[in-house]
């Protein structure tokens, strides 16, 4: 028997509880793949948002499509009849980075793992399988309570289904964004009570504090937070080691803030403050279109806010085309601020991996 991954978001999971938990359902356009779920097989059902594993599935029918509504917000035509085998609430459900270390495509592709839950249903090998399965079985007899940040089930991005996939289309005209204006605040932006320049400087000071060589973007070096400048940042570099072409140099030199390691880049981060959430993202994608196996940690951070505004822009079309979805996360500015305070003795000691409990998948597809 088979083993398959399932995708919701909160809302399409608990409709489907609503509805008896009797029927599951896929988009249309997977259907040949739903077809290849048989009586017996298993179906993990796996909450975006928060990256958790919250429940087990059995499969008791045969795939059918049927257009009796389920779900609010699509149709989801491509059904298994099913029963409940096992039910957990989020917050005891089980974190996909606890088996970071066993899982092999955890172990495999540690900074790109997100492109396993690209699209439901996703076939799991049988060894994964059963470590999903004991992870779910051991959490519902011995309950552990996870805390995490609510908002991150709040995923209400309006999204297209084409023949090519899902993507979201903001309503937001290309020509009304300035792409030449980097960091600097827009007039009719509201006062923020978090500045871009305290968040990059945080994220300098992070770095820096774990023992990392960090870089700031060029155009930014003279920038300063509460009077503490960039410039005076220890492990501060001047100068990027050359390891790419031209023009990919030159994008990465403008990119907000780096952590190296040895002359090698751990993670990059986009600092998108203003409501375009636009030109970070243009500068990650140049990035990934000119270096396609490139392996840095790419992150986006934005204030909470913005949250729906950065999942709109990261799956518009030609960023999904790029894999801009699967490589980059998103930090919300509380999120790194709380983290930072609750671990700044202990930064000397960390590992730039912390960031996993904070990051959030950017993935809009179930």
């Amino acid at each position: 028997m088979a083993t398959w991954t399932h995708l919701y978001t909160i809302e399409t999971w608990q409709a489907f509880l609503d509805a008896g938990g009797e029927v599951t359902g896929f988009p249309h356009r997977r259907w040949p793949t739903v077809q290849q779920i048989h009586v017996g097989d298993t179906i993990l059902c796996y909450l975006m948002g928060v990256s958790r594993y919250i429940g087990i599935l059995e499969v008791i029918g045969e795939p059918f499509l049927g257009y009796k509504p389920i779900w609010a917000e699509r149709v989801y035509p491509a059904r298994v009849p099913v029963k409940v085998r096992l039910e957990l609430l989020p917050e005891y459900g089980v974190p996909i980075t606890a088996l970071e270390h066993e899982l092999s495509y955890l172990r495999e592709n540690p900074l790109t793992w997100t492109a396993h839950f690209r699209s439901a249903p996703i076939a799991e090998k049988p060894d994964d399988a059963e470590i999903i399965i004991n992870a779910l079985e051991i959490a519902s007899e011995d309950p552990t309570y996870r805390e995490f940040d609510k908002r991150k089930l709040q995923r209400r991005v309006k999204v297209y289904e084409t023949q090519a996939g899902v993507y979201t289309i903001p309503d937001e005209p290309l020509s009304s964004i300035d792409l030449e204006s980097d960091n600097d605040e827009t007039d009719d932006t509201p006062p923020r009570p978090i500045t871009h320049e305290e968040i990059q400087w945080l994220l300098l000071h992070v770095g820096s504090s774990m023992g990392l060589d960090v870089w700031v973007a060029r155009n930014d070096r003279g920038r300063a937070h509460d009077d503490q400048n960039f410039q005076e940042i220890p492990r501060l570099l001047e100068d990027l080691p050359r390891q790419f072409d031209d023009a990919t140099q030159k994008t990465v030199e403008l990119i907000d803030v780096l952590w190296l390691q040895r002359g090698a880049i751990l993670a990059a981060f986009e600092v998108e403050h203003t409501s375009r959430i636009y030109s970070g993202l243009l500068r990650m994608a140049d990035l990934l279109a000119m270096q396609p196996n490139l392996n840095i940690r790419l992150y986006i951070v934005a204030p909470d806010d913005r949250r729906e505004k950065v999942l709109a822009e990261i799956n518009r079309p030609a960023f999904v085309h790029l894999g801009l979805h699967h490589a980059c996360r998103y930090i919300p500015y509380s999120a790194l601020k709380e983290k930072v305070q609750a671990i700044e003795t202990v930064l000397p000691y960390l590992l730039p991996e912390f960031l996993t409990e904070i990051a959030e998948g950017v993935e809009v597809d179930v």
